[in-house]
Protein backbone atom coordinates (compact mmCIF):
# COMPACT_ATOMS: atom_id res chain seq x y z
CA UNK A 1 0.00 0.00 0.00
CA UNK A 2 1.30 3.23 -0.98
CA UNK A 3 2.19 5.85 1.49
CA UNK A 4 0.28 9.01 1.41
CA UNK A 5 1.50 12.22 0.14
CA UNK A 6 2.74 14.50 2.30
CA UNK A 7 0.24 17.78 3.31
CA UNK A 8 1.57 21.44 2.38
CA UNK A 9 0.97 23.20 5.76
CA UNK A 10 -1.92 25.55 5.33
CA UNK A 11 -0.56 29.37 5.45
CA UNK A 12 -2.66 31.84 7.03
CA UNK A 13 -4.44 34.48 5.34
CA UNK A 14 -2.35 37.88 6.21
CA UNK A 15 -4.57 41.49 5.97
CA UNK A 16 -2.42 44.30 6.00
CA UNK A 17 -3.41 47.85 6.97
CA UNK A 18 -2.04 51.23 4.86
CA UNK A 19 -3.63 54.34 6.45
CA UNK A 20 -3.14 57.23 3.95
CA UNK A 21 -3.55 60.72 3.34
CA UNK A 22 -2.48 63.10 0.55
CA UNK A 23 0.98 61.21 -0.11
CA UNK A 24 0.18 59.14 -3.38
CA UNK A 25 3.91 58.50 -4.68
CA UNK A 26 5.12 56.93 -1.48
CA UNK A 27 1.77 54.88 -1.16
CA UNK A 28 2.70 53.27 -4.76
CA UNK A 29 6.09 52.24 -3.56
CA UNK A 30 4.58 51.26 -0.20
CA UNK A 31 1.74 48.77 -1.81
CA UNK A 32 4.73 47.73 -4.73
CA UNK A 33 6.94 46.29 -1.56
CA UNK A 34 3.57 44.38 -0.23
CA UNK A 35 2.95 42.80 -3.46
CA UNK A 36 6.42 41.86 -4.31
CA UNK A 37 6.13 39.72 -1.32
CA UNK A 38 7.79 36.25 -1.30
CA UNK A 39 5.07 34.76 0.79
CA UNK A 40 3.04 32.47 -0.98
CA UNK A 41 -0.21 32.55 1.40
CA UNK A 42 -2.93 35.23 0.77
CA UNK A 43 -1.91 38.32 0.98
CA UNK A 44 -5.11 41.62 1.36
CA UNK A 45 -4.01 45.15 1.62
CA UNK A 46 -6.67 47.04 2.96
CA UNK A 47 -5.78 51.07 2.09
CA UNK A 48 -7.55 53.23 4.76
CA UNK A 49 -8.13 56.75 2.98
CA UNK A 50 -8.03 59.31 5.75
CA UNK A 51 -9.48 63.01 4.63
CA UNK A 52 -8.91 62.32 1.78
CA UNK A 53 -10.49 61.02 -1.72
CA UNK A 54 -9.68 57.14 -2.49
CA UNK A 55 -7.60 56.85 -5.32
CA UNK A 56 -9.25 54.16 -7.08
CA UNK A 57 -5.54 53.61 -9.16
CA UNK A 58 -4.28 51.86 -5.66
CA UNK A 59 -7.13 48.73 -5.78
CA UNK A 60 -4.93 45.16 -7.50
CA UNK A 61 -6.89 41.73 -7.40
CA UNK A 62 -4.57 39.17 -8.47
CA UNK A 63 -4.45 35.29 -7.14
CA UNK A 64 -3.17 35.96 -3.48
CA UNK A 65 -2.41 39.41 -3.62
CA UNK A 66 -5.50 41.83 -3.24
CA UNK A 67 -5.70 45.71 -2.24
CA UNK A 68 -9.34 47.06 -1.32
CA UNK A 69 -9.68 51.04 -0.84
CA UNK A 70 -11.78 52.28 2.12
CA UNK A 71 -12.90 56.20 3.58
CA UNK A 72 -11.97 55.68 7.15
CA UNK A 73 -15.37 55.67 8.90
CA UNK A 74 -14.14 55.94 12.15
CA UNK A 75 -12.75 58.95 14.12
CA UNK A 76 -10.31 61.18 11.96
CA UNK A 77 -6.77 60.24 12.49
CA UNK A 78 -4.25 57.74 12.20
CA UNK A 79 -5.37 55.55 14.57
CA UNK A 80 -9.21 55.63 13.97
CA UNK A 81 -7.97 54.70 10.02
CA UNK A 82 -6.13 51.69 11.50
CA UNK A 83 -9.08 50.33 13.35
CA UNK A 84 -11.10 50.81 10.40
CA UNK A 85 -8.76 48.90 8.19
CA UNK A 86 -8.53 46.52 10.98
CA UNK A 87 -12.11 46.25 11.13
CA UNK A 88 -13.02 45.68 7.53
CA UNK A 89 -11.04 42.67 7.41
CA UNK A 90 -10.76 39.16 8.40
CA UNK A 91 -7.65 37.38 7.97
CA UNK A 92 -6.08 35.18 10.93
CA UNK A 93 -3.01 38.06 10.73
CA UNK A 94 -3.02 41.59 10.85
CA UNK A 95 0.23 43.56 10.07
CA UNK A 96 0.73 47.12 9.37
CA UNK A 97 2.85 49.21 7.22
CA UNK A 98 2.84 52.91 7.02
CA UNK A 99 2.05 54.60 3.93
CA UNK A 100 5.98 56.30 3.41
CA UNK A 101 7.54 52.82 4.20
CA UNK A 102 8.32 49.66 2.42
CA UNK A 103 9.17 46.22 3.07
CA UNK A 104 12.33 43.90 2.02
CA UNK A 105 10.60 40.98 -0.02
CA UNK A 106 11.08 38.31 2.60
CA UNK A 107 9.15 39.88 5.00
CA UNK A 108 5.88 38.89 5.91
CA UNK A 109 7.20 35.00 5.08
CA UNK A 110 9.61 34.95 7.75
CA UNK A 111 7.60 36.49 9.66
CA UNK A 112 4.70 34.26 9.51
CA UNK A 113 6.44 31.41 10.16
CA UNK A 114 8.36 33.05 13.61
CA UNK A 115 4.73 33.56 14.68
CA UNK A 116 2.93 30.55 14.19
CA UNK A 117 6.14 28.30 14.98
CA UNK A 118 5.53 30.01 18.56
CA UNK A 119 3.00 30.65 21.25
CA UNK A 120 3.51 34.63 20.68
CA UNK A 121 0.47 36.85 19.94
CA UNK A 122 2.67 39.45 18.05
CA UNK A 123 5.90 39.83 15.78
CA UNK A 124 8.69 42.32 15.27
CA UNK A 125 11.26 42.72 13.17
CA UNK A 126 14.57 44.99 12.73
CA UNK A 127 13.91 48.54 10.29
CA UNK A 128 16.79 50.68 8.40
CA UNK A 129 16.25 53.88 8.88
CA UNK A 130 16.41 56.39 5.87
CA UNK A 131 17.18 59.71 6.85
CA UNK A 132 18.77 62.26 4.22
CA UNK A 133 21.42 60.53 2.53
CA UNK A 134 21.90 57.83 5.58
CA UNK A 135 20.65 54.38 6.21
CA UNK A 136 21.17 52.93 9.82
CA UNK A 137 19.80 49.36 10.50
CA UNK A 138 17.91 48.92 13.91
CA UNK A 139 17.67 45.15 15.02
CA UNK A 140 15.81 44.32 18.16
CA UNK A 141 17.28 41.98 20.59
CA UNK A 142 13.96 39.39 21.72
CA UNK A 143 15.16 40.85 25.09
CA UNK A 144 14.43 44.13 24.26
CA UNK A 145 10.17 42.89 23.98
CA UNK A 146 9.55 43.09 27.20
CA UNK A 147 7.26 44.90 29.12
CA UNK A 148 10.02 46.61 31.11
CA UNK A 149 12.47 47.18 28.92
CA UNK A 150 9.21 48.78 26.21
CA UNK A 151 8.11 51.07 28.92
CA UNK A 152 11.77 51.83 29.98
CA UNK A 153 12.95 52.53 26.24
CA UNK A 154 10.07 52.29 23.82
CA UNK A 155 12.20 50.26 21.67
CA UNK A 156 12.19 52.15 18.12
CA UNK A 157 13.65 49.01 16.48
CA UNK A 158 10.20 47.74 16.98
CA UNK A 159 8.29 50.24 14.67
CA UNK A 160 4.34 49.77 13.56
CA UNK A 161 5.58 48.90 9.73
CA UNK A 162 7.13 45.58 11.47
CA UNK A 163 4.52 44.79 13.88
CA UNK A 164 2.25 41.43 12.69
CA UNK A 165 -0.34 40.23 15.56
CA UNK A 166 -2.96 37.50 15.70
CA UNK A 167 -6.40 38.83 15.07
CA UNK A 168 -7.86 37.25 17.87
CA UNK A 169 -5.25 38.89 20.01
CA UNK A 170 -5.98 42.39 18.76
CA UNK A 171 -9.79 42.14 19.05
CA UNK A 172 -9.13 40.57 22.36
CA UNK A 173 -6.65 41.17 24.97
CA UNK A 174 -4.98 43.41 23.68
CA UNK A 175 -7.34 45.52 21.83
CA UNK A 176 -7.62 48.18 19.03
CA UNK A 177 -5.81 51.55 18.54
CA UNK A 178 -6.43 53.90 20.94
CA UNK A 179 -8.33 56.75 19.02
CA UNK A 180 -8.44 59.24 22.13
CA UNK A 181 -5.05 59.72 22.38
CA UNK A 182 -4.34 63.19 21.23
CA UNK A 183 -3.51 63.56 17.32
CA UNK A 184 -2.87 59.92 17.63
CA UNK A 185 0.51 60.65 18.43
CA UNK A 186 2.31 57.56 19.96
CA UNK A 187 -0.83 55.49 19.10
CA UNK A 188 2.36 52.82 18.36
CA UNK A 189 3.62 52.67 21.71
CA UNK A 190 -0.03 52.80 23.61
CA UNK A 191 -0.67 49.81 21.39
CA UNK A 192 3.13 47.61 21.76
CA UNK A 193 2.93 48.32 25.53
CA UNK A 194 -0.63 46.57 25.91
CA UNK A 195 0.53 43.55 23.45
CA UNK A 196 3.63 43.29 25.71
CA UNK A 197 0.92 43.44 28.79
CA UNK A 198 -1.00 40.78 26.93
CA UNK A 199 1.67 38.18 25.32
CA UNK A 200 5.08 37.65 24.13
CA UNK A 201 6.73 38.93 21.09
CA UNK A 202 8.13 36.64 18.50
CA UNK A 203 11.19 38.50 16.87
CA UNK A 204 12.60 38.41 13.47
CA UNK A 205 16.61 40.08 13.95
CA UNK A 206 17.03 41.28 10.81
CA UNK A 207 16.03 44.79 9.54
CA UNK A 208 13.02 43.93 6.97
CA UNK A 209 11.21 47.39 6.65
CA UNK A 210 12.68 50.70 5.54
CA UNK A 211 11.62 53.40 7.21
CA UNK A 212 11.86 57.27 5.70
CA UNK A 213 12.55 59.73 9.27
CA UNK A 214 11.63 63.10 8.34
CA UNK A 215 8.24 62.17 6.43
CA UNK A 216 6.09 61.81 9.46
CA UNK A 217 3.52 64.32 9.90
CA UNK A 218 3.75 64.54 13.90
CA UNK A 219 7.32 65.31 13.09
CA UNK A 220 7.47 69.36 14.58
CA UNK A 221 4.04 68.97 16.35
CA UNK A 222 4.86 69.96 19.36
CA UNK A 223 2.11 71.08 21.50
CA UNK A 224 -0.04 67.49 20.57
CA UNK A 225 3.61 65.69 21.49
CA UNK A 226 2.96 67.55 24.81
CA UNK A 227 -0.81 66.47 25.12
CA UNK A 228 0.05 63.05 24.22
CA UNK A 229 2.54 62.44 26.41
CA UNK A 230 0.60 63.50 29.37
CA UNK A 231 -2.48 61.05 28.43
CA UNK A 232 0.02 58.03 28.35
CA UNK A 233 1.44 59.15 31.75
CA UNK A 234 -2.04 59.37 33.23
CA UNK A 235 -3.36 56.47 31.06
CA UNK A 236 -0.32 53.74 32.25
CA UNK A 237 0.65 53.78 35.65
CA UNK A 238 3.73 51.23 34.71
CA UNK A 239 5.54 54.67 33.72
CA UNK A 240 5.33 56.07 37.43
CA UNK A 241 6.62 52.83 38.67
CA UNK A 242 9.75 53.30 36.80
CA UNK A 243 11.96 56.59 37.70
CA UNK A 244 13.61 56.05 34.14
CA UNK A 245 10.42 55.26 32.22
CA UNK A 246 9.11 58.70 33.60
CA UNK A 247 12.06 60.28 33.65
CA UNK A 248 12.33 59.81 29.22
CA UNK A 249 8.86 60.74 28.86
CA UNK A 250 9.59 63.92 30.84
CA UNK A 251 12.49 65.32 28.59
CA UNK A 252 11.24 64.40 25.89
CA UNK A 253 7.51 66.65 26.87
CA UNK A 254 9.95 69.40 27.88
CA UNK A 255 12.11 68.98 24.35
CA UNK A 256 8.44 69.78 22.66
CA UNK A 257 7.54 72.62 25.48
CA UNK A 258 11.19 73.86 24.53
CA UNK A 259 10.54 74.49 21.19
CA UNK A 260 7.15 75.72 21.64
CA UNK A 261 9.42 79.04 23.73
CA UNK A 262 7.48 77.48 27.17
CA UNK A 263 10.80 78.03 28.85
CA UNK A 264 9.15 77.95 32.55
CA UNK A 265 7.39 74.81 31.84
CA UNK A 266 10.12 73.15 30.03
CA UNK A 267 12.82 73.58 32.74
CA UNK A 268 10.84 72.41 35.50
CA UNK A 269 10.38 69.35 33.70
CA UNK A 270 13.78 69.01 32.55
CA UNK A 271 14.90 69.47 36.35
CA UNK A 272 12.23 66.85 37.14
CA UNK A 273 13.47 64.44 34.82
CA UNK A 274 17.01 64.72 36.31
CA UNK A 275 16.16 64.15 40.04
CA UNK A 276 14.62 60.83 38.68
CA UNK A 277 17.45 59.84 36.62
CA UNK A 278 20.70 62.01 36.20
CA UNK A 279 21.55 60.25 33.30
CA UNK A 280 18.22 61.45 31.64
CA UNK A 281 20.32 63.05 28.36
CA UNK A 282 17.16 64.66 26.95
CA UNK A 283 16.95 66.50 30.13
CA UNK A 284 20.27 68.50 28.72
CA UNK A 285 18.63 68.52 25.28
CA UNK A 286 15.84 70.66 27.09
CA UNK A 287 18.14 73.01 28.57
CA UNK A 288 20.10 73.48 25.20
CA UNK A 289 16.88 74.56 23.53
CA UNK A 290 15.17 76.60 25.99
CA UNK A 291 18.47 79.21 26.55
CA UNK A 292 18.59 79.26 22.83
CA UNK A 293 21.83 77.10 22.55
CA UNK A 294 20.91 74.98 20.04
CA UNK A 295 17.40 74.77 17.86
CA UNK A 296 15.23 72.17 18.02
CA UNK A 297 15.26 71.50 15.02
CA UNK A 298 18.84 71.36 14.37
CA UNK A 299 19.07 68.40 17.32
CA UNK A 300 16.40 66.68 15.71
CA UNK A 301 17.88 66.65 12.07
CA UNK A 302 21.57 65.14 14.09
CA UNK A 303 19.61 62.81 15.76
CA UNK A 304 17.27 61.46 12.90
CA UNK A 305 20.88 61.45 10.70
CA UNK A 306 21.95 58.71 13.21
CA UNK A 307 18.97 56.37 13.03
CA UNK A 308 17.62 58.25 16.41
CA UNK A 309 15.16 60.30 17.83
CA UNK A 310 14.94 62.50 20.33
Amino acid sequence: MASPEPTTPRLPAVDVVVATRNRPELLREALESIRAQTYRGDITVHVVFDQSPIDPAVLLDEPGRRVVALDNDRSPGLAGARNAGILHGDAELVAFCDDDDAWRPTKVEKQVSALVGSTALTAVTGITVLYADSAVDRVPDPSDMTLEQLVRDRVMEAHPSTVMVRRDALLGEIGLVDEVLPGSYGEDFDWIIRAAQAGTFAVVAEPLVLVRWGQSMFSQRWRTIVDAIDYMIDKHSVFAEDPRAMARLLGRSGFALAALGERREAVRRAWRAIRLNPRERRALLVLAVATRAVSAERLMRIAHKRGHGI
